[in-house]
């Protein structure tokens, strides 16, 4: 699904790593973790064609319109923009080929597993940070694309949409679709993640998660 082959990124003509190759099959389920500044959020980037790459290439298993997905950081989005929770999640639905019937069912039934019911007229200046955070969860379970790539998308919530948020991703990972999920949680890496992607400035590793959470130091293992 995914093959990066020799990639370099971050600042020009400063990469983060070195040339590196690895391979994500098509249905699994991967973490990212590494130390902050070491390029997590940028290679998610990468491989959604956000951020060019300063050397090598990143080649996907997927062609059709709307194959990606990515969930950003929520400071990247603009909550003075004059949109209201149910128009941001209704976003999901670009390219959406669905009667208007049927949205309207899929909605009501996205904004109920999220917990977000009640909540449909709020402009995103009024939500906190645990209610945005499951309006851009919410609106990335409307799309129907193969390839996931989330970063952090544990961010701003508590226990609870945490519960949700792992609900959410064993599902759409039962349904076959790959997922890419930029995690500091080592405890939820370990107990939710079968693999992953360790990057490091010397190098990077791919491999069962048990075996290289605990190859970094810095962030805490509950």
């Amino acid at each position: 699904m995914i093959r990066c082959q020799a990639l370099q990124w971050g600042a020009p003509g400063q990469p983060l790593t070195p040339p590196m190759d690895f391979e994500l099959a098509s249905g699994s389920l991967t973490a990212v973790i590494g130390a902050n500044g070491s390029g997590k959020s940028s290679l998610l980037k990468v491989i959604a064609g956000l951020q060019k790459p300063l050397a090598g290439n990143v080649v996907l298993g997927v062609k059709r319109r709307g194959a990606l997905s990515f969930l950003p950081q929520q400071q990247h989005l603009d909550r003075q923009f004059p949109i209201s929770l149910q128009a941001l999640v209704a976003a999901g639905f670009w390219g959406s080929k669905q009667s208007p019937e049927t949205r309207r069912q899929s909605l009501e039934a996205v904004l109920e597993s999220w917990h977000l019911v009640g909540l449909e007229q709020r402009p995103l200046m009024a939500l906190s940070g645990g209610e945005l955070q499951r309006a851009l969860l919410a609106r990335l379970s409307l799309t129907d694309a193969p390839l996931l790539l989330l970063d952090e998308p544990h961010a701003a919530l508590d226990e609870s949409g945490q519960a949700l948020l792992w609900e959410h991703i064993h599902a759409w990972h039962t349904e076959g679709r790959t997922l890419v999920v930029v995690c500091h949680d080592l405890a939820a890496v370990r107990q939710h993640m079968p693999q992953t992607l360790l990057i490091k400035s010397s190098g990077c590793v791919l491999g069962p998660s048990l075996d290289l959470i605990h190859q970094q130091p810095q962030m805490q293992v509950a």
